[in-house]
């Protein structure tokens, strides 16, 4: 083999990756709301989550990524520990699948329907299509799609790659000798360890070996031990991608890699001394990747046979390891892991933008009572809310960022503007409620208080305002666009009680009625109200055109106060009787 050749098959296993990488991009776009639909039902069933396990990574195409989001999910508090070995189980063999995608690369064309199925002869057919769909459409499936396409064809490109520039390894003595060093389980399992650990990616490994396989020089006792290593050797991703994590997340990794190390430890030991009674005839026998793929499913498909109805005492096994150190867990709110799925981080950032709307309803209704009586347990209420959210909104707006240098979905880019500019009103939310919180302080300390007439209208105005919030807080929660049209007439109703309370003040500091001081106050506690209720506009605005695959809030907005329909009057009217100052 001369140095041309090894370029080919380093370059050949560089296009099987990147083949594999946009295979594996693409499908986890078309999959990625799937995955989070079905993740919001998962059940601590082993055999139902392995079943889990096994279809979404014969979906993405990689074990590897599959353990990773498992740690992601365990560290976020998505998943618990439990639910996740089964998963893991599933997950070695939905990988198989990609083994039997390559294996037909070595189908014999003896015939013309046997040469169709061979991927050298209808991958530039789908190359062509990829290509086609990627430059002249414009819709996000079919782009997708060509993904899907270009990366199959560039994987099955790097396969014959390498297969090519392993060849004339065929008619080389020593090539042979040296391969007879890894019938020993021992260097096999190691050499199929490493090499997997390496490139990080079970299925390369594999797919090397299948191109090796067809030189005719690797046996059976050759390639089995390999092919165990190879299961091993992918663990090292998801140990790594568990640096940093929680306890539980680290035990997601471990109870991986305990699960491989105890399945090849029980088949090898099995096959071994059937191998020692009946001396298998074939083993000395060449193997070709179709019996690859075949050896690597039934190892995959025996151990999670064996160890599934065993995900309990796995689980005691890696807490025996991983020791808690304290009763508490720390689960990180927004974890990086879970960018290997978008459509799962975007889900979980929603969930804590959520929790930001949750904290403005309670700062509201805090307000609210104070407005009545003032109190510390309230004020301490409040300020408690708007430190919470200010912290949320500096983590999920670096978070969403982050991900938003992914590559994500048209689809997903729009939720995570949504995300981006509903962080920012909802905390412009909270900072009103701290604002009207002040004012109502300075009054308390210095023993005034607005007279029974203002005090009624403001408690008027803040039915209004808490009323507003709550729909949006919903609207957002639920995608509702239904109860997002709701939220601008009630934002006309509050501008127009601004407008009403504040000339009425006037007529009360012009009659004496009220101090100057006051006047001041209570003029700016309507401003912070008639703010809070403009943020939750814009929010309602947003969930509207997000759903219209736009984001034009403000032409949206004044396309609305300039042309009333008839739904809009009626709510409006319905608004204006409910909040009347009368």
């Amino acid at each position: 083999m001369n140095v041309f050749s090894l370029l080919a098959l380093i370059g050949g296993l560089a296009l099987f990756l990147y083949g594999m990488k946009i295979m594996g991009d693409g499908l986890e776009k078309q999959a990625g709301g799937s995955l989070k639909n079905v993740l919001k039902k998962m059940t601590s069933n082993p055999f139902k989550g392995m079943l889990l396990g096994a279809g979404v990574t014969a979906i993405i195409q990689s074990s590897s990524a599959t353990t990773v989001m498992l740690v992601g999910f365990v560290n976020s508090g998505i998943m618990q520990l439990g639910q996740a070995i089964g998963v893991i189980m599933g997950a070695n063999v939905g990988t198989t699948v990609t083994a039997w995608l390559l294996s037909l690369t070595a189908i014999p064309a003896d015939s013309l329907l046997l040469q169709m199925l061979k991927p050298v002869n209808f991958v530039p057919i789908l190359a062509i299509i990829g290509v086609i769909f990627l430059m002249f459409t414009k819709k996000e499936k079919f782009k997708d799609a060509a993904l899907i396409l270009l990366g199959f064809s560039i994987l099955i490109f790097g396969m014959n790659m390498m297969s090519g520039a392993v060849a004339p390894l065929a008619d080389d003595p020593q090539f042979a000798s040296f391969l007879t060093v890894f019938s020993n389980p021992l260097f096999g399992i190691l050499a199929g360890t490493l090499i997997t650990a390496i490139i990080q990616s079970s299925s390369a490994s594999v797919g090397i070996l299948q191109a090796l396989s067809l030189t005719g020089s690797i046996t059976y006792a050759t390639a089995i031990p390999i092919i165990i290593g190879q299961n091993i050797g992918t663990c090292v991703t998801a140990l790594l991608a568990s640096i940093g994590a929680n306890k539980d997340a680290k035990r997601v990794a471990i109870v991986h890699l305990f699960f491989n190390i105890i399945g090849a430890g029980v088949l090898l030991t099995l096959f071994y001394v059937l191998n020692a009674i009946f001396q298998f005839s074939f083993m000395s026998m060449p193997i070709n990747a179709a019996e690859i793929a075949i050896v690597h499913s039934v190892f995959n498909i025996c151990a999670t046979a064996i160890l599934l109805p065993f995900t309990k005492q796995l689980e005691k096994l890696a807490y025996i390891v991983i020791k808690d150190t304290s009763k508490k867990q720390h689960y990180q709110l927004l974890d990086e892991r879970l960018f290997a799925t978008p459509a799962v981080a975007i889900s979980q950032a929603k969930r804590y933008t959520s929790e930001m709307a949750d904290g403005c309803q309670q700062a509201l209704y805090a307000v609210d009572r104070i407005i009545r009586n003032y109190n510390d347990k309230d004020a301490a209420v409040i300020t408690k809310c708007e430190n919470k959210l200010d912290r949320y909104e500096d983590e999920i707006g670096s978070y969403l960022i982050e991900l938003s240098a992914e590559s994500l979905t048209a689809h997903d880019s729009r939720e995570v503007s949504k995300l981006l500019h509903s962080i920012g009103d909802f905390e412009r939310i909270s900072d009103h409620a701290i604002g009207i919180l002040k004012i109502l302080s300075e009054l308390h300390a210095k023993e005034i208080d607005f007279s029974d007439e203002a005090k009624k209208q403001l408690l008027v105005l803040s039915k209004a305002t808490i009323d507003i919030l709550s729909n949006t807080a919903y609207a957002f929660a639920h995608d509702d666009t239904e109860a997002a049209t709701h939220i601008e007439p009630l934002e006309q109703v509050i501008d127009y009680l601004r407008s009403q309370m504040k000339r009425q003040h006037i007529e009360r500091l012009q009659n004496n009625v009220c101090t100057l001081e006051l006047g001041i106050s209570f003029l700016d506690i309507l401003t912070d109200f008639e703010r809070i209720a403009d943020h939750c506009s814009n929010i309602g605005a947003c969930i509207i055109q997000i759903k219209e695959h736009r984001l034009a809030v403000h032409e949206y907005l004044n396309a609305v106060k300039n042309n009333e329909n008839a739904e809009f009057i009626a709510q409006y009217e319905e608004y204006f009787k409910k909040y009347s100052l009368s």
